[in-house]
Protein backbone atom coordinates (compact mmCIF):
# COMPACT_ATOMS: atom_id res chain seq x y z
CA UNK A 1 0.00 0.00 0.00
CA UNK A 2 1.49 3.28 -1.12
CA UNK A 3 -0.12 5.86 1.19
CA UNK A 4 2.45 8.44 0.12
CA UNK A 5 0.23 9.02 -2.93
CA UNK A 6 -2.21 10.93 -0.73
CA UNK A 7 -1.68 14.50 0.56
CA UNK A 8 -0.68 14.58 4.21
CA UNK A 9 0.42 17.28 6.62
CA UNK A 10 2.55 16.13 9.56
CA UNK A 11 0.86 17.06 12.84
CA UNK A 12 1.15 14.00 15.09
CA UNK A 13 4.03 12.76 17.21
CA UNK A 14 4.63 9.41 15.54
CA UNK A 15 5.22 6.60 16.02
CA UNK A 16 3.29 6.51 19.27
CA UNK A 17 4.69 4.21 21.98
CA UNK A 18 3.75 0.55 22.25
CA UNK A 19 4.06 -0.32 25.95
CA UNK A 20 3.53 -3.37 28.15
CA UNK A 21 1.11 -3.00 31.07
CA UNK A 22 2.64 -5.37 33.62
CA UNK A 23 0.59 -4.25 36.63
CA UNK A 24 -2.76 -4.52 34.87
CA UNK A 25 -1.75 -7.85 33.31
CA UNK A 26 -0.81 -9.18 36.75
CA UNK A 27 -4.01 -7.86 38.37
CA UNK A 28 -6.22 -9.57 35.79
CA UNK A 29 -4.22 -12.81 35.82
CA UNK A 30 -4.83 -13.53 32.14
CA UNK A 31 -3.13 -12.41 28.95
CA UNK A 32 -0.26 -9.97 28.66
CA UNK A 33 -1.78 -6.59 27.92
CA UNK A 34 -0.02 -3.98 25.81
CA UNK A 35 -1.13 -0.47 24.97
CA UNK A 36 -0.62 1.57 21.81
CA UNK A 37 -0.43 5.13 23.12
CA UNK A 38 -2.41 7.13 20.60
CA UNK A 39 -3.24 9.43 23.47
CA UNK A 40 0.32 10.68 22.86
CA UNK A 41 -0.11 12.00 19.33
CA UNK A 42 0.35 15.60 20.48
CA UNK A 43 -1.90 18.51 19.48
CA UNK A 44 -3.98 19.57 22.47
CA UNK A 45 -3.22 16.52 24.66
CA UNK A 46 -3.38 14.06 21.77
CA UNK A 47 -5.84 11.42 20.64
CA UNK A 48 -6.70 9.27 17.65
CA UNK A 49 -8.28 12.01 15.53
CA UNK A 50 -4.94 13.72 14.88
CA UNK A 51 -3.90 10.82 12.62
CA UNK A 52 -7.06 11.33 10.55
CA UNK A 53 -6.65 15.10 10.48
CA UNK A 54 -3.21 14.80 8.89
CA UNK A 55 -4.95 13.56 5.73
CA UNK A 56 -8.17 15.55 6.06
CA UNK A 57 -6.52 18.93 6.55
CA UNK A 58 -3.99 18.26 3.80
CA UNK A 59 -6.97 17.72 1.52
CA UNK A 60 -8.52 20.95 2.84
CA UNK A 61 -5.34 22.84 2.01
CA UNK A 62 -5.18 21.30 -1.47
CA UNK A 63 -8.75 22.49 -2.09
CA UNK A 64 -7.92 26.04 -0.97
CA UNK A 65 -10.23 25.99 2.04
CA UNK A 66 -10.16 28.96 4.39
CA UNK A 67 -12.37 27.50 7.14
CA UNK A 68 -12.84 23.98 8.52
CA UNK A 69 -16.27 22.80 9.66
CA UNK A 70 -16.98 19.73 11.75
CA UNK A 71 -19.48 18.43 14.27
CA UNK A 72 -19.58 16.24 17.34
CA UNK A 73 -21.09 15.77 20.76
CA UNK A 74 -20.62 18.46 23.41
CA UNK A 75 -17.48 16.83 24.81
CA UNK A 76 -16.15 15.80 21.40
CA UNK A 77 -12.49 14.84 21.35
CA UNK A 78 -12.62 15.11 17.57
CA UNK A 79 -13.83 18.72 17.71
CA UNK A 80 -11.05 19.67 20.13
CA UNK A 81 -8.32 18.09 18.00
CA UNK A 82 -9.75 19.65 14.84
CA UNK A 83 -9.68 23.08 16.50
CA UNK A 84 -6.08 22.55 17.59
CA UNK A 85 -4.85 21.28 14.22
CA UNK A 86 -6.65 24.07 12.36
CA UNK A 87 -5.01 26.62 14.66
CA UNK A 88 -1.60 25.06 13.96
CA UNK A 89 -2.18 25.45 10.22
CA UNK A 90 -3.58 28.98 10.45
CA UNK A 91 -7.07 27.95 9.36
CA UNK A 92 -10.36 29.14 10.84
CA UNK A 93 -12.45 26.44 12.55
CA UNK A 94 -16.19 26.35 13.25
CA UNK A 95 -17.69 23.61 15.43
CA UNK A 96 -21.26 22.37 15.69
CA UNK A 97 -21.67 20.78 19.13
CA UNK A 98 -24.67 18.53 19.67
CA UNK A 99 -26.10 17.93 23.14
CA UNK A 100 -26.75 14.20 22.73
CA UNK A 101 -26.86 13.55 26.47
CA UNK A 102 -29.16 16.46 27.46
CA UNK A 103 -26.73 17.24 30.29
CA UNK A 104 -26.76 20.84 31.51
CA UNK A 105 -24.08 20.90 34.23
CA UNK A 106 -21.49 23.62 33.61
CA UNK A 107 -18.56 21.19 33.93
CA UNK A 108 -20.01 19.25 30.99
CA UNK A 109 -21.25 22.10 28.79
CA UNK A 110 -18.28 24.40 29.35
CA UNK A 111 -15.39 22.39 30.81
CA UNK A 112 -13.04 19.75 29.43
CA UNK A 113 -13.00 19.66 25.65
CA UNK A 114 -15.33 22.66 25.28
CA UNK A 115 -12.93 24.86 27.23
CA UNK A 116 -10.10 23.82 24.92
CA UNK A 117 -12.25 24.37 21.82
CA UNK A 118 -12.56 28.00 22.86
CA UNK A 119 -8.91 28.23 23.85
CA UNK A 120 -7.83 27.12 20.37
CA UNK A 121 -9.92 29.92 18.87
CA UNK A 122 -12.71 27.88 17.31
CA UNK A 123 -16.16 29.40 16.94
CA UNK A 124 -18.95 27.24 18.33
CA UNK A 125 -22.66 26.85 17.80
CA UNK A 126 -24.82 24.55 19.90
CA UNK A 127 -27.48 22.14 18.68
CA UNK A 128 -30.00 19.93 20.47
CA UNK A 129 -29.87 16.19 19.82
CA UNK A 130 -30.12 15.70 16.06
CA UNK A 131 -29.64 12.47 14.07
CA UNK A 132 -28.50 14.45 11.01
CA UNK A 133 -25.68 16.65 12.23
CA UNK A 134 -23.77 16.16 8.98
CA UNK A 135 -26.83 17.66 7.29
CA UNK A 136 -26.49 20.66 9.60
CA UNK A 137 -22.89 20.98 8.45
CA UNK A 138 -24.10 21.28 4.86
CA UNK A 139 -26.46 24.10 5.82
CA UNK A 140 -23.68 26.07 7.51
CA UNK A 141 -21.38 25.45 4.55
CA UNK A 142 -23.98 26.82 2.16
CA UNK A 143 -24.21 30.05 4.18
CA UNK A 144 -20.43 30.41 4.21
CA UNK A 145 -20.17 29.80 0.47
CA UNK A 146 -22.84 32.42 -0.15
CA UNK A 147 -20.67 34.85 1.81
CA UNK A 148 -17.65 34.05 -0.36
CA UNK A 149 -15.86 31.64 2.01
CA UNK A 150 -14.33 28.27 1.08
CA UNK A 151 -15.36 25.76 3.76
CA UNK A 152 -14.00 22.23 4.09
CA UNK A 153 -16.42 19.83 5.77
CA UNK A 154 -15.24 17.02 8.05
CA UNK A 155 -17.88 14.48 9.13
CA UNK A 156 -18.24 13.52 12.76
CA UNK A 157 -15.15 11.73 14.02
CA UNK A 158 -13.30 12.47 10.78
CA UNK A 159 -14.78 9.18 9.62
CA UNK A 160 -14.62 9.04 5.84
CA UNK A 161 -12.16 7.27 3.50
CA UNK A 162 -9.70 10.16 3.66
CA UNK A 163 -9.68 10.21 7.46
CA UNK A 164 -9.50 6.42 7.66
CA UNK A 165 -6.11 6.57 5.91
CA UNK A 166 -4.68 7.69 9.25
CA UNK A 167 -5.52 4.33 10.78
CA UNK A 168 -4.48 2.30 7.76
CA UNK A 169 -1.08 3.88 8.44
CA UNK A 170 -1.43 3.19 12.19
CA UNK A 171 -1.98 -0.51 11.52
CA UNK A 172 1.23 -0.66 9.51
CA UNK A 173 3.04 1.25 12.27
CA UNK A 174 1.76 -1.11 14.98
CA UNK A 175 2.77 -4.29 13.16
CA UNK A 176 6.21 -2.83 12.40
CA UNK A 177 6.73 -1.99 16.08
CA UNK A 178 5.63 -5.46 17.15
CA UNK A 179 7.99 -7.06 14.64
CA UNK A 180 10.88 -4.97 15.96
CA UNK A 181 10.03 -6.02 19.53
CA UNK A 182 9.60 -9.68 18.63
CA UNK A 183 6.02 -9.37 19.91
CA UNK A 184 3.39 -11.78 18.60
CA UNK A 185 0.07 -9.91 18.63
CA UNK A 186 -2.87 -12.24 19.23
CA UNK A 187 -5.59 -9.59 19.45
CA UNK A 188 -6.02 -5.84 18.95
CA UNK A 189 -8.82 -4.14 20.90
CA UNK A 190 -10.08 -0.56 20.77
CA UNK A 191 -13.18 1.58 21.26
CA UNK A 192 -15.29 1.98 18.12
CA UNK A 193 -17.80 4.77 17.54
CA UNK A 194 -17.99 6.78 14.32
CA UNK A 195 -16.32 3.84 12.50
CA UNK A 196 -13.26 5.56 10.98
CA UNK A 197 -10.65 4.19 13.36
CA UNK A 198 -11.86 0.60 13.10
CA UNK A 199 -12.34 0.81 9.33
CA UNK A 200 -8.79 2.09 8.86
CA UNK A 201 -7.34 -0.57 11.15
CA UNK A 202 -9.27 -3.35 9.42
CA UNK A 203 -8.04 -2.19 6.01
CA UNK A 204 -4.46 -1.78 7.22
CA UNK A 205 -4.24 -5.12 9.03
CA UNK A 206 -5.91 -7.00 6.17
CA UNK A 207 -4.03 -5.10 3.47
CA UNK A 208 -0.64 -6.24 4.80
CA UNK A 209 -2.00 -9.73 5.53
CA UNK A 210 -1.04 -9.43 9.19
CA UNK A 211 -3.30 -12.23 10.37
CA UNK A 212 -4.07 -10.14 13.50
CA UNK A 213 -7.75 -10.15 14.56
CA UNK A 214 -9.30 -6.81 15.51
CA UNK A 215 -12.11 -6.32 18.04
CA UNK A 216 -13.95 -3.02 18.35
CA UNK A 217 -15.73 -2.35 21.64
CA UNK A 218 -18.80 -0.33 20.69
CA UNK A 219 -19.60 2.92 22.50
CA UNK A 220 -22.94 3.87 20.93
CA UNK A 221 -24.66 1.69 18.29
CA UNK A 222 -26.02 -1.90 18.40
CA UNK A 223 -23.61 -4.52 17.06
CA UNK A 224 -25.28 -5.11 13.68
CA UNK A 225 -25.40 -1.41 12.85
CA UNK A 226 -21.89 -0.74 14.13
CA UNK A 227 -20.37 -3.58 12.12
CA UNK A 228 -22.24 -2.52 8.98
CA UNK A 229 -21.07 1.09 9.35
CA UNK A 230 -17.47 -0.06 9.76
CA UNK A 231 -17.65 -2.54 6.88
CA UNK A 232 -19.15 0.01 4.50
CA UNK A 233 -16.43 2.54 5.32
CA UNK A 234 -13.72 -0.13 5.11
CA UNK A 235 -14.86 -1.02 1.57
CA UNK A 236 -14.82 2.64 0.55
CA UNK A 237 -11.33 3.00 2.01
CA UNK A 238 -10.15 -0.09 0.11
CA UNK A 239 -11.56 1.46 -3.06
CA UNK A 240 -9.66 4.67 -2.38
CA UNK A 241 -6.38 2.84 -1.83
CA UNK A 242 -6.89 0.38 -4.69
CA UNK A 243 -7.05 -2.90 -2.75
CA UNK A 244 -10.69 -3.78 -3.42
CA UNK A 245 -10.65 -7.42 -2.28
CA UNK A 246 -8.58 -6.95 0.89
CA UNK A 247 -11.37 -6.83 3.49
CA UNK A 248 -14.00 -9.50 4.06
CA UNK A 249 -17.17 -9.05 6.09
CA UNK A 250 -15.91 -11.42 8.78
CA UNK A 251 -12.91 -9.13 9.38
CA UNK A 252 -15.24 -6.58 10.98
CA UNK A 253 -16.14 -7.56 14.54
CA UNK A 254 -17.68 -5.36 17.22
CA UNK A 255 -18.82 -6.18 20.75
CA UNK A 256 -21.45 -3.66 21.81
CA UNK A 257 -22.29 -5.09 25.23
CA UNK A 258 -20.56 -2.26 27.10
CA UNK A 259 -22.44 0.81 25.81
CA UNK A 260 -24.54 1.09 28.96
CA UNK A 261 -27.19 3.84 29.07
CA UNK A 262 -25.96 5.24 25.78
CA UNK A 263 -23.35 7.37 24.07
CA UNK A 264 -21.77 9.96 26.32
CA UNK A 265 -22.77 8.30 29.60
CA UNK A 266 -20.22 6.55 31.78
CA UNK A 267 -20.86 3.03 33.11
CA UNK A 268 -19.73 1.28 36.31
CA UNK A 269 -17.35 -0.74 34.13
CA UNK A 270 -15.83 2.32 32.45
CA UNK A 271 -15.36 4.09 35.80
CA UNK A 272 -13.64 0.98 37.17
CA UNK A 273 -11.42 0.76 34.08
CA UNK A 274 -10.45 4.43 34.36
CA UNK A 275 -9.57 4.00 38.04
CA UNK A 276 -7.62 0.78 37.48
CA UNK A 277 -5.45 2.22 34.71
CA UNK A 278 -4.84 5.41 36.68
CA UNK A 279 -3.85 3.57 39.86
CA UNK A 280 -1.98 0.63 38.37
CA UNK A 281 -0.26 2.19 35.34
CA UNK A 282 -0.54 5.98 35.73
CA UNK A 283 -2.47 6.21 32.44
CA UNK A 284 -5.63 8.28 31.96
CA UNK A 285 -8.62 7.02 29.97
CA UNK A 286 -11.88 8.83 29.19
CA UNK A 287 -15.49 7.97 30.11
CA UNK A 288 -16.93 7.93 26.57
CA UNK A 289 -14.47 5.97 24.41
CA UNK A 290 -11.27 4.51 25.85
CA UNK A 291 -12.87 3.85 29.27
CA UNK A 292 -15.60 1.72 27.72
CA UNK A 293 -13.11 0.05 25.40
CA UNK A 294 -10.90 -0.91 28.33
CA UNK A 295 -13.95 -1.98 30.37
CA UNK A 296 -14.77 -4.44 27.61
CA UNK A 297 -11.20 -5.73 27.48
CA UNK A 298 -11.10 -6.19 31.26
CA UNK A 299 -14.42 -8.02 31.37
CA UNK A 300 -13.43 -10.29 28.49
CA UNK A 301 -10.18 -11.12 30.29
CA UNK A 302 -12.15 -12.04 33.42
CA UNK A 303 -14.48 -14.21 31.34
CA UNK A 304 -11.56 -16.08 29.75
CA UNK A 305 -12.18 -14.80 26.21
CA UNK A 306 -8.54 -13.67 26.11
CA UNK A 307 -6.40 -16.50 27.43
CA UNK A 308 -3.30 -16.63 29.57
CA UNK A 309 -0.18 -16.46 27.42
CA UNK A 310 -1.82 -14.39 24.68
CA UNK A 311 -0.71 -10.85 23.86
CA UNK A 312 -3.52 -8.31 23.62
CA UNK A 313 -2.84 -4.79 22.34
CA UNK A 314 -5.26 -2.06 23.40
CA UNK A 315 -5.25 1.03 21.21
CA UNK A 316 -5.67 4.06 23.47
CA UNK A 317 -7.65 6.56 21.42
CA UNK A 318 -7.15 9.40 23.92
CA UNK A 319 -9.79 11.70 25.36
CA UNK A 320 -8.59 12.19 28.94
CA UNK A 321 -9.49 15.91 28.69
CA UNK A 322 -13.10 14.74 28.78
CA UNK A 323 -12.64 13.54 32.35
CA UNK A 324 -13.01 17.16 33.44
CA UNK A 325 -16.54 17.17 32.09
CA UNK A 326 -17.41 14.06 34.13
CA UNK A 327 -15.93 14.65 37.58
CA UNK A 328 -19.39 14.31 39.17
CA UNK A 329 -19.45 10.65 38.05
CA UNK A 330 -16.59 9.85 40.44
CA UNK A 331 -17.19 9.69 44.18
CA UNK A 332 -13.80 10.57 45.64
CA UNK A 333 -13.29 11.52 49.27
CA UNK A 334 -10.22 12.79 51.08
CA UNK A 335 -8.49 10.31 53.39
CA UNK A 336 -6.31 11.95 56.05
CA UNK A 337 -3.65 9.81 57.68
CA UNK A 338 -4.49 8.56 61.17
Amino acid sequence: MNLARFPRVRLAHLPTPLEHLPNLSRALGGPEIWIKRDDCTGMSSGGNKTRKLEYLLAEAQAQGADIVLTQGATQSNHARQTAACAAKLGMACHLLLENRTLKTAEEYTGGGNVFLDHLHGATIERHPANPDMNGELLKVAAKLEAAGRKPYLIPGGGSNPTGALGYVNAAIELVTQANDLGLRIDHVVHATGSAGTQAGLVVGLAGIRSGVPLLGIGVRAPRERQEENVYRLALATCEKIGIREAVQREDVVANCDYVGTGYGFSTPGSLEAISLLARLEGILLDPVYSGKGMAGLIDLCRRGFFRKGENVVFIHTGGSVGLFGYTADFAFTDTPLA
